[in-house]
């Protein structure tokens, strides 16, 4: 089974946050997949975490070698005619309409801890993977 892990997941389980368990569990023997985006996303919350002085490098070095052992297949074709559609109809950044196209075309899941891409993916009939 396929599903489609965001970046909010991702950086519960290398942090070792409160739903890191519930993810590995609900995830373990699927595939996760991915729009390429969640990888550049994964250096941009990091790079947040800095500037609010709540991740230092090494111990954000650390976080990166527990992350590179997720074994996460990244999708190179994002749609993007497809995905801008549902950007403009939810009025939401791309990044997040790259992941709920993935769920539509590959009917997969989604597994995510954001509250607003949960009750969106809903809305469009994306099945959410509750956390």
């Amino acid at each position: 089974m396929n599903i489609v892990i965001d970046t909010s997941a991702i950086i519960a389980v290398i942090l070792g946050e409160p739903e890191r368990n519930s993810i590995i569990e609900i995830t373990t023997g699927a595939t996760l997949i991915a729009p390429e985006s969640v990888y550049w996303e994964i250096g941009n919350a990091f790079s947040a975490m800095f500037k609010k002085k709540k991740a230092d490098l090494e111990k954000t070095k650390i976080a990166l070698s527990i992350f590179e052992k997720i074994p996460i297949k990244y999708i190179k074709e994002i749609e993007l005619d497809k995905s801008l559609e549902i950007s403009y109809q939810a009025n939401i950044y791309c990044y997040d309409a790259y992941l709920l196209r993935r769920c539509l075309k590959y009917h997969a899941p989604l597994i995510t801890l954001d509250k607003k891409l949960i009750q969106i993916a809903k809305s469009i009939s994306v099945k959410v993977l509750e956390v």
